[in-house]
């Protein structure tokens, strides 16, 4: 049976579960109030974080998931997650709008990554 760990646990959540060669990181979100262009950068931020954490990086992201709050702001998102992806490395992606826990939230990002 392949271990699970698990880190910075909280009554809801984790924040890294690593099951096996599998890192699933929860929702990251930005600052509340900045810009969209800052909220992205904060996310990733924090992806690069908690990655390292895990033992991976960006280069190793298979997967993420993307909630924007108005998808008005999906151009500027994507300026800040281009210069952040690793050419040659993209994960597969998803993006969509959504209702975020509050509304000075404009972004929340969810990774999953090889160890």
């Amino acid at each position: 049976m392949t271990q699970i760990e698990r880190h910075h646990i909280g009554t809801r959540m984790s924040k890294i579960v690593k099951h096996g060669e599998t890192i699933y990181l929860c929702g990251q979100v930005g600052t509340a109030g900045a810009s969209i262009a800052q909220q992205t950068q904060d996310c990733l931020d924090k992806i690069d974080a908690l990655l390292a954490e895990a033992g991976s990086d960006k280069s190793r992201v298979l997967q993420c998931t993307i909630w924007l709050s108005d998808m008005a702001n999906f151009a500027a998102m994507n300026e800040v997650w281009d210069a952040w992806v690793p050419e040659g490395a993209a994960p597969a992606r998803a993006c969509g709008e959504a209702k975020l826990a509050r509304p000075e939230l404009l972004v929340e990002m969810i990774v999953v990554a090889a160890a």
